[in-house]
């Protein structure tokens, strides 16, 4: 139970949060097998593979959303429809419209849809009511969003807000850069991705590569800015910082791994690695919003 990607956002500390009525609320909207002619269906699912929706651990709390959807690629549909157009064509005598292959393409759809595979995946949020975190391991925007909206539809209580700092992560990133000096317990590591902010967008990349050179201060001068920059925080957990404040490919260090070495079955191991990375990242994501400033404050 190690979320690889973060997209952070705000609850209040201390936040009374009741697992039983939020496990009933989620109950309200589970994940149901996708329909003959559904694309796709979202709902929740159990952490842990039981009975519950909610998994509790030391006031951590875990939650699941499932989606399953319908594998159905342009290509074969195209293909399909092509195949019927060339059918019609020799019968009629002319070539097919635009908007007689448009309509052409929806039944084709339509008909292949029910015989369609459906693959399922999981979006994992962990929710921390003690020190006011929600996080979604989430690659994409779009993911993390989906579980927020589907969230909201059943907990519209839990006050959920964009996670903002007094310094943007660009500009920090930039100064990080250019001073050679990562912020208290951080290192800068080998990867990074500049990009400037004209039409152009122009994309510069490091991979494995050293950064104290004058070569990347050189690219900030010219005016391109810093969008992901690699950096590990107190030998424990090296990830990528990108511009929108997102963590991404998180590697949890061999001296995490090795506690959780200790459980001694599959349940035990579960709860002792999401026990362990919760209090992990509880403190990075601190440690963090500090070196970015602290937390703007909401205006008034």
């Amino acid at each position: 139970m190690w979320f690889k990607h973060l997209s952070v956002y705000r609850l209040p500390a201390g936040l009374d949060l009741d697992s039983v009525a939020l496990e009933n609320k989620l109950a309200s909207q589970p994940l149901q097998a996708c329909g003959s002619m559904d694309k796709e269906s979202r709902g929740w699912v159990s952490p842990r593979s039981d009975e519950r929706l909610v998994h509790v651990l030391n006031r951590q709390v875990l939650i699941a959303l499932g989606e399953e959807q319908k594998l159905l690629p342009a290509s074969i549909v195209n293909q399909f429809a092509q195949d019927k157009a060339e059918q019609i064509e020799a019968q009629q005598g002319y070539k097919l419209g635009r908007k007689q292959m448009r309509e052409l393409k929806e039944q084709i759809t339509d008909e292949l849809l029910p015989r369609a595979f459906a693959r399922r995946r999981t979006t994992w949020a962990w929710i921390d009511p003690v020190n006011g975190w929600l996080v979604v391991d989430a690659a994409t925007p779009a993911k993390a969003e989906a579980l927020l909206e589907m969230l909201g539809k059943c907990a519209d209580d839990l006050p959920v807000k964009t996670l903002h700092t007094e310094h943007s992560p660009v500009a920090a990133m930039s100064d990080w850069l250019l001073s050679g000096e990562a912020p208290a317990g951080f290192s800068i590591d080998q990867d990074l991705e500049l990009r400037a902010a004209d039409d152009g967008r122009a994309t510069v990349r490091y991979v494995r590569h050293t950064l104290d050179g004058e070569e990347v201060g050189a690219h900030i001068g010219a005016g391109k800015q810093p969008t992901r920059l690699g950096l590990t925080w107190n030998d424990r957990i090296a990830f990528m910082l990108d511009e929108q404040l997102r963590l991404k490919r998180l590697a949890f260090l061999d001296i995490l791994k090795e506690e959780s070495e200790q459980a001694e079955n599959a349940e035990e191991a579960f709860d002792l690695d999401f026990m362990l990375m919760t209090g992990e990242v509880a403190k990075l994501l601190a440690d963090l919003v500090a070196a970015l400033g602290g937390e703007k404050a909401a205006a008034i």
